[in-house]
């Protein structure tokens, strides 16, 4: 909770993408959340700052193409402390007024510019003063503390079925009651469709003399069927 603050967003529901409840923001760090409360070794992201507002994206480090770490440490007011890291390196050219940061970026760490340039960003990262800073903090939060045991349930589950049946039923249940409009909907659609085939297909089931009362009777099974769970 505390890293991918969420905290003040514990008591809040989900809901729908882009109208209410969680932001697109505020998503994609409960994602990120709920994988790590697995504990695992290593999380693939893919474009995981997409969709993050300027401040949630600058919590992140930075990579190069090939997933190699260039950059880890403060970014400092209008990201000076970024601009002069890199401007400090020899020959990088540097940011002129106004342009925009991230255009920036992308153009100094081509592997066109490494090439004319003669540098490596990532040894010249490596053999930075900020990486000696953080590497002693990155062995000490990588290492358990004493005592610690690695994360294990004695069941394939971690809750019995009937907690998790009664957890799926609340949670399906909310969803009904957040959506009240498309419920109401959903619900005299369903009604309609079943008194028009109850009236089309009128007793049609007792009719089972031909091959074709066969294949009419399950062409409507099919077409209630779809047609039903077209709106669930």
């Amino acid at each position: 909770m505390e890293l991918i603050e969420p905290t003040p967003l514990r008591e809040v529901l989900v809901v729908l993408p882009g109208v209410n409840g969680l932001s697109i923001e505020q998503r994609k760090r409960l994602t990120i959340a709920m994988e790590l409360v697995a504990n695992p070794s290593i999380i693939f992201m893919d474009e995981p700052t997409s969709g993050l507002d300027a401040r949630a994206a600058a919590i992140l480090f930075l990579l190069k193409r090939g997933g190699e770490e260039i950059y880890f440490g403060p970014l400092g007011q209008h990201s000076s402390h970024l601009i002069n890291y890199f401007e400090g390196i020899n020959r990088v050219p540097q940011i002129k007024d106004g342009y925009s940061l991230v255009t920036w970026m992308s153009e100094v760490m081509t592997a066109a510019l490494e090439k004319i340039l003669g540098v490596n960003f990532t040894e010249v990262y490596r053999s930075s003063e900020l990486f000696r800073r953080n590497k002693p903090l990155i062995d000490e939060l990588s290492t358990p503390p004493p005592g610690s045991k690695d994360l294990h349930f004695p069941t394939q589950y971690s809750q019995s079925f009937l907690t998790q049946f009664m957890a799926c039923l609340w949670k399906q249940h909310w969803s009904y009651e957040r959506n009240q409009a498309y419920t109401a909907e959903s619900f005299l659609f369903k009604t309609f469709i079943a008194l028009m085939f109850s009236t089309i297909f009128w007793n049609l089931g007792s009719e089972r003399r031909k091959q074709q009362d066969l294949f009419n009777a399950m062409g409507s099974i099919y077409a209630a069927v779809l047609l039903l769970d077209f709106r669930i």
